[in-house]
């Protein structure tokens, strides 16, 4: 049985204050994009866990192998063999790994008849990463908590064009939150998500910018050249380093094709 894991973008991050389990409050906007990795799972006489495509660590692997070994220990499954092709760029803000997480408990589900509720995947995928949840329902929500907690929000974006540039910078999560500027009292970012597109540009931040464009110069050029390139709003995704655009047309920007990955969604 196949699946195919999606990646998201964040639309603003707010990160609001260290927690006393030295995790962060944060507030942001999760959004489905079109870039998917293939996961296949087969019973097996033995578990094994086999991954193509762009090459990731043991620790991002074992993600998936988490995952089966929760769920064995509380179904009694028998073993399985995961096939799992990446194709979403890694270390880039995107969610790949969540996803390829939340996938494989929905798949886990189906194939053994388990017939698990929305809320007891969500349950499973918090305890496997902090955004795993939001890829079980997989429609845009408005996350706090560690980005765990989610309330509904009607965002559709399929009229726009994305364009998804991933430079050649590796950005782990402690860097990223080792820098970055808190802000207590938030942005509103409920009310400016539901204001016209073409406002965003003044009031949606993530506050990761900040500090990953002061060490990086790079990201920094590559939202600077997509607003120049007509994008109607951009931003970095996550912590980064991926950079997404958002076009009213459809557009070709070979100027950044070059050393960077590009995704044209």
């Amino acid at each position: 049985m196949v699946t195919f894991p999606n990646a998201k973008i964040n639309i603003g991050l707010q990160v609001l204050r260290k927690r006393p389990d030295n995790y962060h409050d944060i507030e942001t906007v999760f959004y489905p994009l079109p870039v998917y990795d293939v996961l296949e799972i087969i019973e097996a006489t033995e578990f094994k866990l086999h991954v193509s495509g762009i090459p990731i660590s043991g620790s991002a692997e074992n993600l998936c192998a988490k995952v089966f070994q929760v769920l064995q220990f509380d179904y009694g499954l028998p073993p399985v063999h995961i096939y799992l092709h990446k194709n979403i760029p890694i270390g880039a803000g995107l969610g790949g790994g969540s996803s390829d997480a939340a996938f494989l408990i929905k798949l886990i589900s189906e194939y053994f008849n388990l017939n698990l509720s929305l809320k007891r995947m969500e349950d499973y995928a918090r305890r496997i990463g902090a955004d795993c949840a939001f890829f079980i329902a997989n429609q845009p929500v408005l996350a706090s908590g560690i980005g765990d907690q989610f309330s509904s929000i009607t965002l559709d974006l399929s009229s726009y064009h994305i364009v998804v540039i991933k430079p050649p910078v590796h950005i782990s999560t402690a860097e990223a939150f080792a820098d970055v500027r808190l802000n207590e009292s938030g942005r509103d970012l409920k009310t400016h998500i539901n204001q016209p597109l073409c406002t965003w540009r003044e009031s949606i931040v993530n506050d990761f910018e900040y500090s990953i464009f002061e060490r990086y110069p790079l990201v920094r050029q590559i939202k600077e050249q997509l607003y120049q390139s007509g994008a109607v709003y951009a931003s970095m995704s996550g912590s980064g380093s991926a950079v997404y655009g958002i076009f009213d047309e459809g557009v070709k920007l070979p100027i950044l094709e070059q050393s960077n990955e590009v995704l044209y969604c």
